[in-house]
């Protein structure tokens, strides 16, 4: 998409397939030359050196919380600004910080030890147990889940998986539990078999492509068959209130829309 349409922000064809899909993909999402600041840094902190592959031992390092200006500023843009006032409803998120964990994978045969399908679980994180991490109907503590590309990522470097439509079939199990939720091994109990049949799509792009994903959509990492490194951060996007389900003035955000819609409410 060029960067003057995005400017004007998502389309309505792009909000509604956010909605019936889960996600919607924003192309120059923030410049290339920021990538390339932020993956300098990344680099370093590796402890591997981007020309000698010798030193490329592990399939994949996770690196944590960069406050840094090239991740601000990348995360920050007016094009991103406007897509999150489009998705989640103005003053209702909350700019980043910084950018969370980056799992950097490298080429490697070896089983990275997290390609599973899951959700990203939102809260109860105070738990040691990860899988006893939480999520709700309502996406407490998450208003989206996000994939930010600091690098060029093709069919081959280990893209994310995502599973369209899988949302609203994360928004079905979710809601007869309330406000408690499901722990992640809850949902993943059954290996999310009731979105097994539907479409997957890989998160291939140029650095600087930015895929906006619903909270409940179901996603999986690979092993990567490429030959360079894949830069890639995944920060949640916060809420400043929670989501709604019923709103007196029917204000729903595209976010709200989809599981609503999941769950049959027309009132």
């Amino acid at each position: 998409m060029p960067p003057e349409q995005n400017a004007r922000g998502l389309s309505d064809a792009q909000v509604q397939r956010f909605i019936d899909e889960g996600f919607v993909r924003i192309d120059e999402a923030f410049p290339r030359q920021l990538a390339d600041e932020a993956r300098a840094i990344l680099w370093r902190d590796t402890g591997c050196h981007p020309e000698e592959p010798s030193t490329w031992t592990r399939p994949v390092i996770r690196l944590n919380h960069y406050g840094q200006a090239p991740f601000v500023e990348a995360a920050n843009t007016p094009i991103l600004h406007r897509a999150f006032d489009q998705l989640v409803g103005p003053e209702r998120w909350a700019p980043l910080g910084m950018l969370g964990t980056f799992p950097i994978r490298f080429p490697s045969s070896a089983d990275p030890g997290d390609a599973g399908w899951h959700i990203d679980v939102s809260f109860g994180t105070e738990e040691p147990d990860f899988m006893s991490w939480r999520a709700n109907v309502t996406s407490r503590g998450r208003a989206l889940l996000m994939l930010f590309l600091f690098s060029d990522v093709g069919e081959k470097d280990a893209p994310t998986r995502i599973r369209a439509g899988s949302h609203l079939e994360m928004a079905r199990r979710l809601a007869p539990a309330g406000e408690a939720g499901l722990t992640l091994r809850e949902l993943a109990a059954n290996g999310f078999a009731e979105t097994e049949a539907l479409p997957e799509v890989l998160a291939t792009g140029e650095a600087g492509t930015v895929y906006l994903c619903h909270p409940f959509l179901v996603h999986s990492a690979q092993p990567h068959h490429g030959t360079r490194p894949r830069f890639l951060a995944q920060p949640p996007l916060l809420p400043t209130q929670p989501l709604r389900l019923e709103r007196p003035d029917a204000a729903y955000s595209p976010v709200e829309r989809a599981i609503r819609d999941a769950l049959r409410m027309t009132s």
